[in-house]
């Protein structure tokens, strides 16, 4: 037996359990893991409080990311006791994920646990790391170096945007944090932004081409705020567009690419292919300060995840929650 966090639909709502599941439950997978630590995304408190289509077959158990150690595998790829991470592959959406103390995955959905990480370091990075990760690297080959000026990194307090700050520091970059919360700025700062500006300054309309601020930007809101980076860029800069928080439309139009060369760099890491992911990891790894660590995380057990689904959803989470198992 094992316990799991379940969700149900009745009458077209969501219902939320915690319940001892039998390990004959587990849908089928290459590998079954003794789950250590996932974490909560954006995307588990959309799943999680029903507000957005993610799960369409029910049950399911949510979490999109989870770390643990192989207990038995039929890929010799992994043996059992090996350390492993998953984020991604529509686990948590159409595939039980990691908010349960066991899971059974295909093994190509796997990465070996890099050196210098265990399951907790890897959950308190966890899909919104990874995506930050891969946001830099986007940035990098577009050839926004930190020479070229300011990076504005949007949803600043979330898992994203406070990963995102961490690295960008750690390569040198000069960071400003866009966050609606200003009781969170001291807590920006220390985490590697320069300065921190109000968001609502990102939510008026954006013009066709307003006066060049940045020399690059990761974003993670979506709609009228990218339209608002796009506009704003520095000639021949770049965006890294990684999610739609605040909405999947974009009011914006073709001038900032046509006449100042700027581009719009979209960032996936559920489908992202093995090699990259093993790069970013591995990078992660290198960059991120053991500081970081302790100072952008806070710990919670499996029952207190509906309430905080429901807070994340409502942007009221700071950092990185992880879930231990």
């Amino acid at each position: 037996m094992f316990k799991a966090l379940v969700l149900n639909q009745q009458d077209n709502n969501t219902v939320v359990s915690i319940e001892q599941l039998d390990e004959s439950t587990l849908p089928a997978g290459d590998v079954i893991v003794a789950v250590d630590y996932s974490s909560l995304n954006y995307k588990d408190g959309l799943a999680i409080t029903g507000k957005g289509k993610i799960i369409r077959d029910f049950p399911m158990v949510p979490g999109i990311d989870y770390a643990g150690q192989v207990i038995s595998s039929s890929d010799d790829r992994y043996q059992p006791g090996d350390s492993v991470i998953l984020t991604g592959w529509g686990v948590g959406e159409n595939h039980w994920g990691g908010m349960a103390e066991k899971a059974s995955v295909p093994a190509n959905y796997l990465v070996s646990m890099p050196a210098g990480l265990d399951s907790r370091k890897a959950m308190i990075i966890g899909t919104a790391g990874l995506t930050a990760m891969l946001c830099v690297m986007a940035l990098q080959d577009a050839g926004i170096t930190p020479e070229k000026g300011e990076i504005l990194v949007t949803g600043a307090s979330g898992g994203v945007g406070s990963v995102a700050i961490t690295l960008l520091d750690q390569l040198g970059y000069q960071v400003v944090a866009a966050s609606g919360r200003p009781e969170n700025s001291d807590w920006l700062k220390a985490i590697g932004a320069d300065r921190v500006i109000d968001r609502a300054e990102l939510l008026e309309p954006a013009r066709p081409l307003e006066k060049q601020l940045w020399a690059g930007a990761i974003d993670s809101v979506g709609s009228k705020v990218l339209a608002k980076l796009l506009a704003q860029v520095d000639y021949q800069g770049a965006v890294a567009a990684c999610g739609l928080a605040g909405g999947f439309d974009l009011p914006t139009t073709v001038m900032p690419f046509i006449l100042r060369g700027v581009k719009l760099l979209g960032v996936d890491s559920v489908m992202c292919p093995i090699e990259k992911r093993t790069q970013a990891w591995n990078r992660i790894v290198e960059l991120l300060p053991e500081s970081f660590y302790s100072d952008a995380a806070k710990e919670v057990s499996l029952d207190a995840v509906p309430e905080l689904a429901e807070a994340i959803t409502n942007g009221q989470v700071t950092g990185r929650t992880l879930i231990k198992l």
